[in-house]
């Protein structure tokens, strides 16, 4: 099994002995893990994502891919001595509500740390929380670079939260191989571009901009509608007077399957191009057959492709999860993992004794930067920043009604 293989942390003495005290004697709230019952110490991991409205579909995902690591951690044992529960709780892909959730985390102290959540604005609400309580926040999905490296992060780089890590790429590699892939690839030199107004949209959309003109490209219309908007009418308007060959599309599939197909039913036979938000089966779905011709980017490899993942899918599909793993799958078992190793190596060096809560979270915060080893995406271990190293990035092209397994996947040096 492919992940008795993955741990390069060394061997656990005396876990065995563990006494059911401090952070690991709570289990309220917990989604169902089976547990053995064995009187073994019970770590929580939280997991934050939508789970509610109209982004639940990879949110599910997220959750069961999680749900996953932990089952196949305490099936193998991975930990001696301990049992790990998923505590799940729905973000609605809201900041406050995320906020909320950072906070009913914290005050749990059963749990160690987090993965998730999937939406870079909900994360921004959560950082601080987690970082003033040392609880590991490891994020599968998010990946506007503000949130590692901080608002100067073109000019000067500095991470603000010690306890945020994310296994993803960031939008300052997305963005850029989406415009070169534009100019280069396709040919095309002419764009419009059209953001949510939020803060993964217009990152995404800032960091192909300033891409795609440095090549030599124009951006000839920028517009902003918001993520509930129903009627493109003006969007399209705008569109149609500037002669874009193509809509770069930064925000989720939700707004932008609309977006392409009032594009299209307006007499606007051109693209639509978009980054993770917009790579789902809903898009094609919702938009239907004017979603053919559309692209999208994912960080990371395709799952399908690589030979690391195909234990992962042959499980989850084995679990009957209700839902797929969707396009956080990879990452969020990998996430999940890189938490279950950093207990591991915690509880190592305390010598195998459970400390308080707040000891304990710290210790595993610290254990979290160093963890290494291979998972179902890869490589995984964490920069100075707490980002992935990983900059490989998946253009996808839907034809025949489906993302298919990708037209061209590269590690984007910029």
């Amino acid at each position: 099994m492919f992940r008795r293989h993955v741990a390069t942390l060394g061997a656990l003495a005396g876990v065995c002995a563990l006494a059911v005290t401090g952070c690991g004697s709570r289990a309220a709230s917990v989604a169902s893990s089976g547990s053995s019952g064995s009187g073994d110490t019970v770590v929580q991991i939280g997991v934050d994502s939508p789970l509610t409205g109209s982004l639940q579909a990879p949110g599910q995902g997220l959750r069961y891919s999680a749900q996953l690591a932990v089952n196949i951690a305490n099936k193998e044992k991975e930990v001696p001595g301990v049992t790990f529960q998923l505590v799940a709780k729905d973000d609605e892909a809201t900041a406050s509500i995320g906020e909320q959730n950072a906070t009913a985390f914290v005050a749990d102290s059963g749990v160690v740390g987090v993965v998730g959540p999937m939406n870079s604005s909900v994360a921004q609400s959560e950082q601080s929380v987690f970082n003033a309580a040392n609880m590991v926040e490891v994020s599968p999905a998010t990946t506007n670079p503000s949130l590692s490296q901080g608002p100067n992060w073109k000019t000067a780089p500095s991470r603000p939260y010690k306890s945020f890590f994310r296994d993803i790429t960031t939008d300052a590699v997305q963005g850029p191989f989406a415009a070169d892939y534009v100019y280069k690839t396709l040919g095309i030199h002419t764009v419009a571009t059209v953001d949510d107004g939020q803060t993964y949209g217009v990152g995404l959309v800032e960091t192909f901009t300033q891409e795609f003109t440095r090549l030599g490209g124009k951006v000839t219309v920028a517009q902003t509608a918001t993520p509930t908007t129903t009627d493109y009418t003006s969007v399209i308007s705008a569109i149609r007077s500037s002669s874009a060959q193509l809509v770069y599309y930064g925000g989720s599939y939700p707004a932008g399957a609309p977006l392409t197909k009032q594009l299209k039913a307006g007499g606007l036979n051109i693209p639509e191009m978009g980054g993770d938000g917009n790579d789902d089966p809903t898009y094609i779905r919702t938009a239907g057959s004017a979603a053919n011709g559309d692209y999208a980017t994912l960080p990371g490899a395709a799952l399908t492709s690589l030979s690391t993942a195909k234990t992962f899918i042959s499980e989850y599909q084995a679990a009957n999860f209700p839902v797929q793993y969707g396009i956080y799958g990879g990452t969020t078992y990998d996430a999940t993992w890189s938490l279950i190793l950093a207990v591991k190596t915690a509880l190592s060096a305390d010598g195998g004794k459970m400390p308080s809560a707040d000891t304990f979270r710290s210790q595993v915060e610290g254990a979290e930067q160093n963890v290494s080893f291979n998972g179902v995406t890869g490589p995984v271990s964490f920069d100075k920043y707490g980002d992935t190293g990983d900059r490989v990035i998946t253009m996808y092209k839907i034809q025949n009604g489906s993302w298919g397994d990708g037209v061209y996947s590269a590690a984007f040096a910029g």
